[in-house]
């Protein structure tokens, strides 16, 4: 059980005598306000604010951030109120206070609404005092210490939620110190097998490995001797997580995984550790590809060190990390150095730097519709998948993995977004859906005249904050306009094609249009259609599709004097209750085997065979309709099909449909293309004569998983 007076004792030998006295009154104040309340351990409550405050100190936090640790649970569990805290410290103290405090006056319909929205209401506040997220993360370290008295469902859940979400931030913050055993942590209940493997397994090879280790760290310190340089250098085992993600992502054994260890080089100066890299590459063979840069080119959470790998004379491989004590120093605490070093200008520069990214998020925010959006989106956006990129002129741009030059253009300034109409990668014009790599050098070709970013944007963009300009823009540029001309175009359109829209569009369809076409309410749909980003056949062709197949006419009603029991056959068709007339395959949409079917009594024209799906099929005359089925027997002349592929300007479309064309059997019969200058898009409208729909599927399947392709859809005539 923890000493709660070992907190104080600590207090006393690090703080000025007036922030003691504010911290003690803090510290009792607290224990007061918890007084009688236990934890699920069996523990006095007050234990968990103390070991969240120590774990502050030991970041050296300031004064007011530990006082608020003390009393960070008190208004969500006790009595006291807001006034309370506020007339007896401060209302700075009050803030921090307040926005660790979860929301437990607001009824929500889920656990998972509840925790998505305590989660925003932190990170709003966050925003405006960073210290509200390193209390959170303090006070969700400690509660993964004792999550062994929690249940197993209750475990798992915190595990997850820690993984995806604090440990993340810690790492974004820079505080590996916090991170990595709250990884380790999570991992020992995600998958305590994995754990307790590594733990034990881990300790004999380092046990193994210690002479070598030991033999390295010598001849590195007489590396640095001889270089007249002050330094020092220390073994460090890298954490279990750590470990166990390599092992999982590259499908290797514990044996495989070579660098269990890293050598730490700690120096006074920058131009000591570039010097102490080429002694060390002079006196062992570094490994190709494993050399990096970071001093040069810090991590966007302002992580700085130089790292090596190599082969040493005795078949070992080592990875080596040099650094300056002060950059070390950041490694550790991340955005909790500041507090250390405050009055240095180059902490409040990268205390700077560190908040421009929530600052960004904060900016982007708030085009999300709810707090799960914002949650996910956050998750998308936090991990550790940086992809640096630089500007013609040299700046480093960092961006998530799989970034598109669009990202990238809304990265440097939202008007740069919104007025690109092209980009060089490398010095050569790409497609906007280029998946950008390591070390590119980005250039956005931007037009005054452009009408603004398309829709179809949102389909291949990676960052939140680019998916959130995009959609603010369309909002914002004559919104009002839009969404009027929008709702008359696709209402006059439906009618045309003798549909009431406000039938087409219930609640179920727009959903499943939603998840296509990146909608998160009507206004945006109509802005989309009125501004010509996505055309009114994009729509109706979707609506009218979920409308039929929910609204299926029933086959229960055959026109008067033909009788059910009779079967007719065409070769490939099976028209049930037929006898005598002749059948024909609707040319609007050209049905093929394995797509659902109707009959339709045609006046003066037989029967004629439609896609279940098929818009023309009108349902006011039910008795019109006949049972239908395929054979199985394939016509001797095939089946026509029809499609619409949207593709980005430059595609080369027609090669693309050649090659799958061969592979599945199929032969063009009409090929009809154009390109949208407006929109920067390549229009190819094709037919083909197909065998069966198996093969259409696998055709379709094919081309859209192409980057350079859009939308590939069945064309109704």
């Amino acid at each position: 059980m923890l000493n709660n007076y070992n907190v104080l004792d600590e207090i006393n030998k690090i703080y000025p005598e007036e922030e003691v006295k504010f911290l003690t009154k803090a510290y009792h104040f607290a224990k007061d306000a918890h007084k009688n309340q236990k934890r699920a351990s069996g523990e006095e409550y007050f234990t968990h604010p103390c070991a969240v405050a120590q774990i502050l100190i030991g970041l050296k936090m300031d004064f007011r951030t530990i006082a608020a640790a003390f009393l960070h649970d008190v208004l969500e569990d006790t009595p006291v109120s807001a006034k309370d805290i506020a007339g007896e410290f401060d209302e700075e103290v009050l803030a921090l206070v307040e926005g660790v405090t979860k929301l437990d006056k607001i009824e929500f319909k889920s656990q998972e609404e509840e925790q998505a929205e305590n989660f925003k209401k932190i990170f709003v506040s966050m925003a405006k005092d960073i210290r509200v997220i390193i209390i959170k993360l303090a006070d969700r370290l400690h509660n993964m210490r004792s999550l062994n008295f929690l249940s197993k469902e209750r475990q798992t859940r915190m595990a997850n939620e820690t993984l995806e979400i604090f440990a993340p931030l810690a790492r974004r913050l820079g505080i590996s110190k916090l991170n990595c055993e709250l990884e380790d942590l999570c991992l020992k209940y995600i998958d305590p097998d994995a754990f307790e493997y590594l733990a034990e397994n881990i300790h004999n090879k380092l046990e193994e490995r210690e002479a070598f280790v030991n033999k390295m760290v010598d001849e590195l310190r007489g590396v640095i001797i001889e270089s007249n340089i002050k330094g020092e250098v220390f073994g460090r085992p890298k954490h279990f997580y750590s470990i166990y993600k390599k092992m999982k992502n590259k499908n290797l054994t514990l044996d495989q995984v070579y660098d269990l260890t890293a050598l730490r080089v700690l120096v006074n100066t920058v131009d000591e550790c570039y010097e102490l890299l080429g002694k060390i590459h002079k006196r062992w063979t570094p490994m190709p590809g494993r050399i990096k840069d970071y001093i040069a080119i810090p991590k966007e959470n302002m992580y700085q060190s130089l790292h090596t790998t190599v082969v040493t004379s005795f078949g070992k491989i080592f990875e080596i990390q040099i650094r300056t004590y002060e950059m070390n120093n950041t490694a550790e605490y991340g955005i909790a150095a500041h507090w250390q070093y405050k009055e240095k200008k180059n902490s409040a520069d990268n205390f700077d730097k560190r908040l421009s990214w929530i600052r960004e998020v904060m900016e982007w925010q708030g085009g999300l519709k709810d707090s799960k959006d914002f949650l996910e989106s956050l998750k998308g956006d936090i991990y550790n998948s940086e992809l640096l990129v630089f500007t013609p002129k040299g700046e480093v741009i960092s961006l998530v993995k799989d970034s598109t030059p669009v990202d990238f253009a809304y990265r440097i300034h939202t008007a740069v977004g919104n007025r690109c109409v092209g980009a060089r990668v490398n010095g050569k014009m790409v497609p906007l859906t280029t998946v950008l790599k390591v070390g590119d050098i980005v250039e956005i070709i931007t037009s005054n005249t452009s009408n603004g970013p398309s829709w179809d944007w949102l389909k291949f963009v990676k960052t939140n904050a680019a998916r959130a300009k995009i959609k603010a823009f369309y909002k914002k540029e004559k919104a009002d306009d839009m969404i009027k001309l929008g709702k008359q175009m696709l209402e006059a359109e439906a009618k045309n094609k003798g549909y009431n829209f406000g039938e087409l569009l219930s609640k179920e369809n727009f959903n499943k249009l939603s998840e296509k076409l990146s909608f998160s309410g009507q206004d945006e749909m109509y802005i989309a259609v009125g501004s010509g980003a996505v055309t009114v056949n994009q729509i109706l062709v979707k609506l009218i599709d979920y409308h039929n197949k929910e609204h299926r006419p029933k086959l229960n009603h055959y026109p008067t004097g033909i009788t059910s029991k009779v079967v007719h056959s065409t070769g490939d068709v099976m028209i049930k209750g037929v006898d005598g007339l002749l059948i024909r395959f609707a040319r609007c949409c050209n049905p093929v085997p394995g797509d659902k079917i109707l009959g339709f009594v045609s006046r003066g024209r037989g029967v004629v065979v439609h896609r279940c799906d098929c818009p023309n099929m009108k349902v006011e005359d039910p008795g019109r309709f006949l049972e239908a089925s395929w054979t199985g027997k394939v016509g001797d002349d095939g089946y026509t099909v029809s499609l619409r592929i949207t593709a980005i300007e430059d595609a080369s479309v027609l090669a693309l449909v050649s090659n799958a064309c061969s592979k599945y059997n199929m032969f063009i019969l009409a090929i009809n293309g154009r390109v949208d200058n407006k929109k920067h898009v390549a229009i190819v409208d094709i037919t083909l004569k197909i065998n069966k729909k198996e093969d259409l599927d696998a055709f379709v399947k094919q081309i859209s998983q192409d980057a350079s392709i859009i939308d590939v859809f069945r064309n109704n005539n």
